[in-house]
């Protein structure tokens, strides 16, 4: 959700000659990157960090241009990926085709340079303007940190690549203690300013990048930690707990203890977990709240 991230082009085409080309034009433009076949276009776009445009060739060997696309928009990784095809073919269906199957430009070869940088060119400003609409609609107004509607998206995303790729996944539910006590008695104000700075230490301890953690709802927090198995996700919880309890925020009317502290619920998929599916890992992790809470708060219970 990084906004000072430069944007990127992956560039593919089996020719090395038209790769050279295209990234020799663009390369003002944005970080290029390259694929010569389909297959490595995929794990590109779908392994991490996907690019901001992609510029596909339809004939190459292995997988054809159309299956990638194709690929690309039925994986929640890479299905916001805008797509446009470079490409010899030049008939009118063959256009209709490409962008029946998603893709948002069609450039036929031999190409113009100076359309080609102006159309790669809008279609990085679309995504930019997309992403920073996107930013704001998942950002938590009050803490600064993703909201729920975010976490809830990043999770039915990452289960099904965790399954997919027999990694572990892990899920942790925070709630601050008797957070309905502290704002009774310290007042509203000050109970946004003691969430705003539980919610930055806790985010603080998040040290990989692929770790989220996201304002869940009122005083509950959410953590997701992809590839991380249950004694590992433990010990993450643990630090939660004990970043929330080192800011030393009093908190007289609280029955865990004199300061502001959390109780967390952590949940794990492991490889051979099954179809449980992500809403049962968000009810399991729930579940382990509930017993932080029922046998004292201020402490991390871990799902059966």
């Amino acid at each position: 959700m990084s906004e000072a991230e430069p944007q990127t082009v992956l560039v593919v085409d089996d020719e090395a000659s038209n790769v050279q080309a295209l990234a020799k034009l663009i390369k003002d433009e944005a970080r290029v990157q390259v694929a010569n076949n389909g297959e490595k276009a995929l794990a590109i776009a779908t392994g991490g960090q996907a690019p901001d445009l992609i510029l596909l060739d339809i004939e190459m060997p292995g997988l054809d241009g159309y299956e990638v696309c194709r690929c690309l928009k039925a994986d929640p990784q890479s299905s916001d990926t805008p797509v446009i095809f470079v490409t010899a073919r030049d008939s009118a269906s063959d256009e209709e085709k490409g962008l029946m199957l998603g893709a948002v430009d069609y450039i036929a070869k031999p190409f113009h340079p100076p359309i080609v940088r102006a159309r790669v060119r809008t279609h990085l400003d679309l995504k930019h303007k997309t992403d920073q609409l996107e930013h704001i609609a998942w950002i938590d107004g009050l803490t600064n940190i993703p909201n729920r509607r975010y976490f809830d998206e990043m999770l039915h995303k990452e289960y099904p690549r965790a399954q997919r790729e027999c990694q572990h996944l892990a899920v942790i539910m925070m709630d601050l203690d008797n957070f309905k006590a502290f704002n009774d008695h310290y007042g509203h104000g000050a109970g946004d300013h003691c969430l705003q700075r539980v919610a930055q230490a806790v985010k603080g301890v998040a040290g990989r990048p692929g770790d989220l953690v996201a304002r869940y709802g009122g005083e509950e927090l959410a953590a997701l930690l992809p590839g991380t198995d249950a004694p590992g996700s433990m010990e993450v919880a643990e630090r939660f707990r004990k970043a929330a309890a080192d800011l030393a925020i009093p908190h007289a009317y609280s029955s865990a203890a004199g300061l502001v502290t959390l109780s967390l619920g952590v949940a794990e998929l492991a490889p051979d977990s099954g179809e449980a599916g992500a809403s049962q890992l968000l009810h399991q992790a729930d579940e382990a709240l509930y017993k932080a809470k029922t046998d004292g708060r201020n402490r991390v219970a871990i799902a059966e």
